[in-house]
């Protein structure tokens, strides 16, 4: 096995190699057959697009490309590329960042947690209920990874208290083989599992087995398939839950603010797209795919029996729900009283988002009206508040300290060290937001996007709303291989040029197809949260697949009923902006090499 796993590690570190020396060669003929900027700028977007989905050069340093191939094939100049990875779109993101990893240093999100599950009540359905709005409660503000990770061990925890020390459902260890040799497929890391472990002790007990009734081995098996599909559901409803509550704020997920940071880079006059216009727009519409999402695991594995309200429980799963109460309450009572820090934390993320929503909430004028207009931002806002949390004590100060001169001069520790932010961010992901800011960029001043628009002609005839529900699909199909992030990089300037072909707001198909990113549930690599779970050793590929589908599913068609619904007032999607106008104005000497488009007939739209 070891002497297998190493030949995999060469195969992979041999397909890298080839990757990162033949796609360079492979692309050359898109410099030959374009026009010479658009070639250039269209080779460097499809290497990087290529390096991103195969992952022949980690996410960040690819992300670094346009730093060095734009001022090399004259694409852009370097002063003009460097800036992009340090918009105020990063700034409000990282602001993100670090609010969360104050939020994690001080236990807040476990509090948050076990606080809602005692509420919820213990019944399987209403367990699977309260960690789904738990973990896209924290997704909102915590990145979709860090959220699965914090909420899978109360999970396990609780399922333990439900179902016991042992899982004795004879499929184990076929599930077992299934889900190694797909976890060394993937290259996930397999996580070791107290199921695991147990399985391989059920020998013991089959004497035993043997001696029951038929009746009593038939009981007993409905209530071991019972148990395996409550974990799945469990288990299975995490990492869903965290990609959709991922979309609900413009800092959830990275796909939100490159979109914003697209937006200003391509429509500079657009300003309807912000923390509180978002937030209206994409928080209901999280809700009601969190509630649909929980009815059909709920349904599929168990939670939820169509045919057997009336029936009732058995004292085993009565004595199981009232030990799973015990266990949530005893981790809670182990934190121990609130302390000033989580107060403190409390407080300051509470002025965090309420800052950010009424800061141009569109409908009402926002706190930014009283200052110069276009000087404040939502990173302004972010950044103000994060940077109170370096400063502020971690203990309530006490004001008889001042005046008691024999008191010791300790330096009190605030809520948040740098030296913590620089361990918990993930600074990565700043890079690879630039990276598509970068290109973005290019394609704006290289005429790449109207080059691609002028191919789109045939899509004209699209009905838009047609168009949202196929782009929707499309992406979130892509999304399934490829990076979430990459996936909508590659996309949005397609989308944007597609638009002012349909004559449609460039936001009524660039908002689907960003959401559409989040909505990745079919296989473990889709993202790192279905990893996660995955890597728990209790889920098969199969048991994604087949919930994943109908998520997605259901993920389209609620998007496309958002979009021609609510989001048109929000957004102003009725109309053709006149800020979109300004796009197609940037590459005049390309507009003859449009066919059936002037420039004269994109003024009048």
């Amino acid at each position: 096995m070891a002497a297998l796993g190493a030949l995999v590690k060469k195969a992979w570190s041999v397909r890298r190699f080839v990757v990162l020396l033949c796609a360079p060669l492979a692309l050359v003929p898109v410099l030959l057959s374009l026009p010479p900027k658009e070639g250039r700028c269209l080779y460097v977007i499809l290497l990087m697009a290529l390096y991103w989905c195969t992952e022949a050069l980690p996410l960040a340093v690819t992300a670094l490309l346009p730093i060095v191939l734009f001022p090399f094939l004259g694409i852009l100049p370097s002063n003009k590329v460097c800036p992009q990875y340090f918009l105020d779109t990063n700034f409000l993101f990282l602001s993100g960042l670090i609010m969360a990893s104050a939020i994690e240093e001080w236990n807040l999100h476990r509090r948050i947690a076990l606080r809602v599950l005692m509420l919820v009540g213990v019944q399987p359905a209403r367990l699977i209920l309260g960690m789904m709005l738990t973990t896209s409660f924290l997704s909102m503000w915590l990145s979709n990874t860090a959220s699965t990770a914090m909420m899978l061990p109360i999970a396990n925890a609780i399922l333990k208290s439900l179902f016991g020390e042992k899982d004795t459902s004879k499929d184990m260890n076929r599930e077992n083989e299934e889900n190694q040799a797909s976890l060394q497929q993937n290259k996930l890391y397999t996580v070791p599992t107290e199921m695991q472990f147990l399985a391989s002790t059920e020998d013991k007990d089959l004497a035993e087995e043997k001696e029951l009734s038929s009746d009593a081995l038939s009981d007993l098996k409905k209530e071991e398939e019972y148990k395996a599909n409550i974990w799945k559901g469990f288990l299975i409803s995490i990492p869903y839950a965290a990609s959709i509550g991922g979309t609900a704020t413009l800092t959830g997920t990275a796909p939100n603010l490159i979109l914003l940071g697209q937006l200003k880079s391509y429509f500079p006059e657009c300003d309807v797209v912000n923390f509180g216009s978002w937030f209206m727009f994409a928080f209901p519409l999280m809700l009601i795919f969190l509630l649909m999402g929980w009815l059909w695991i709920s349904i599929l594995y168990g939670g939820i029996n169509l045919r057997g309200w009336k029936t009732k429980k058995s004292n085993i799963r009565v004595d199981a729900e009232a030990r799973a109460k015990e266990v949530i309450k005893e981790d809670y009572q182990k934190l121990g009283p609130t302390k000033f820090a989580e107060q403190a934390i409390f407080f300051f993320f509470c002025m965090f988002a309420i800052m950010l929503f009424s800061r141009d909430p569109k409908f009402i004028p926002g706190w930014a009206s009283l200052f110069a207009p276009g000087f404040i931002s939502d990173a302004v806002t972010g950044i103000t508040i994060v940077i109170i949390l370096f400063f502020f004590p971690s203990q309530k100060p006490s004001f008889r300290w001042w005046f008691d001169l024999k008191a010791p001069n300790t330096e009190t520790q605030p809520l948040l060290t740098w030296r913590k932010a620089q361990e918990t961010v993930p600074w990565n992901i700043i890079l690879l937001l630039g990276g598509g800011f970068a290109m973005a960029k290019g394609c704006e001043e290289s005429g790449l996007s109207v080059w691609i628009g002028g191919r789109l002609h045939p899509l004209e005839g699209v009905p838009p709303p047609v168009a949202v529900i196929l782009i929707t699909a499309v992406i979130a199909l892509f999304t399934e291989f490829a990076s979430n992030t990459a996936t909508i990089i590659i996309f949005l300037p397609v989308l944007a040029e597609l638009a002012i072909r349909l004559k449609v707001n460039p936001l009524y198909l660039m908002i689907p197809g960003t959401i559409g990113c989040s909505y990745a549930f079919m296989l473990p690599v889709s993202t790192p949260p279905n990893s996660i779970a995955f890597s728990s050793g209790h889920l098969m590929v199969k048991d994604m697949a087949r919930t994943g589908l109908l998520m997605n599913l259901m993920g389209v068609l609620l998007l496309s009923l958002a979009m021609n619904t609510w989001a048109k007032s929000i957004f102003q999607l009725g109309t053709f902006p006149a800020w979109a106008n300004i796009h197609p104005e940037n590459a005049t000497s390309l507009v003859t090499a449009v066919e059936n488009v002037t420039l004269s007939a994109l003024n009048k739209i």
